[in-house]
C-alpha cells in the first residue's frame, strides 16, 4: 500500500488511465469484429465504409498511446487485404 500522497495519487491516476485504455481497446476491437462480419456476409461497399470509419477509430486510438502506431498500421494492412480477398471473386 503506498503512503505517500504522491504514489496514492499516481495509483488513482493509473486506475483511470487503465479503465480508458480498457474502453478504447474493447470499443476497437468491437469494431473490428463486426467489420468481419461485413465482409463475411455483407456487401463490399459496407465493408469499404467500415473500413474507413475503422481506420479513423484505429489512429485515434494510436494517438491516444493506447496500442503502438505500428500496431494501428498493421490492423489496418490485414484489415484491407480482407476486403480485397472479398473483391477479388467480383473482379
Amino acid at each position: 500500500m503506498a503512503h505517500s500522497l504522491s504514489a496514492k495519487k499516481r495509483i488513482r491516476q493509473n486506475t483511470k488511465r487503465r479503465a480508458i485504455n480498457r474502453w478504447r481497446k474493447g470499443r476497437f476491437r468491437k469494431a473490428i469484429t463486426e467489420y468481419k462480419e461485413t465482409v463475411l456476409h455483407g456487401t463490399v461497399e459496407d465493408a469499404q465504409k467500415q473500413l474507413s470509419d475503422l481506420y479513423g477509430l484505429l489512429d485515434k486510438v494510436a494517438a491516444a498511446g493506447t496500442i503502438h502506431k505500428n500496431t494501428a498500421s498493421r490492423y489496418k494492412s490485414r484489415l484491407t487485404a480482407k476486403l480485397n480477398e472479398k473483391r477479388a471473386p467480383a473482379a
